[in-house]
């Protein structure tokens, strides 16, 4: 019986971190603070934020990285989450102005309502301003997805991953709360449907 537990306990402690890891790609993780010079580490063409879940806490890694010189260019796309007032693209903007960043500096889609529609409508903006290699912020738990369908839609244009942290959702110790193995299960299944058929949005 003891040796069952044991074994048990094992499978749980591998699951919980393969799915971390699997969740939450991070192409910046051999990076520092600023770009460098080589691979992953250089400067992008934008940094491209998109909104739910912790609207705010996405937002603000977006403008850290802007203003740690990753990119001169911010990138914002979600539609309104109450239909009354502002999408949340231009909520996540007046965050970035009143940090410092320059309105011109900033574009916004608010018309996505799925992690596929952001994708999909923000290549307009990577073709309009020849946008060819950009990070890609959001949830830990959302990051594999969201790279996965703009990945799909790229066009040419390099993704790189960078999981907004401080996320009110989502933390190390996702695997401790119902709503962590809830939003672990929906991504799970929502990325075997991308994979399956090819047609989640």
């Amino acid at each position: 019986m003891k040796k069952w537990l044991i074994a048990i306990a094992i499978l749980i402690i591998a699951f919980v971190v393969g799915v971390s890891f699997y969740l939450q790609p991070n192409d910046l993780s051999g990076c520092g603070e600023t770009p460098g010079t080589t691979g992953n580490c250089q400067p992008v063409d934008a940094i491209v934020a998109i909104s739910g879940g912790d609207t705010q806490a996405r937002a603000s890694w977006a403008i850290g990285l802007y203003k740690n010189g990753w990119s001169n260019t911010l990138i914002f796309s979600g539609a309104a989450q109450d239909l009354s007032g502002p999408s949340n693209a231009a909520v996540m903007k007046k965050l970035a102005i009143s940090a410092g960043v320059p309105s011109k500096n900033i574009y916004i889609d608010e018309y996505a309502t799925t992690t596929g529609q952001n994708a999909k409508d923000t290549q307009t903006i990577f073709a309009t301003h020849n946008i060819k290699r950009v990070i890609l912020v959001t949830s830990g738990y959302h990051q594999r997805r969201a790279s996965l369908e703009f990945k799909k839609r790229a066009g040419g244009v390099v993704i790189l991953n960078s999981p907004a942290q401080n996320d009110s959702d989502w933390s190390f110790w996702w695997w401790i709360t119902f709503k962590g193995w809830w939003l672990v299960g929906g991504e799970t299944v929502k990325i075997l449907i991308f994979y399956i058929a090819g047609i989640w949005s």
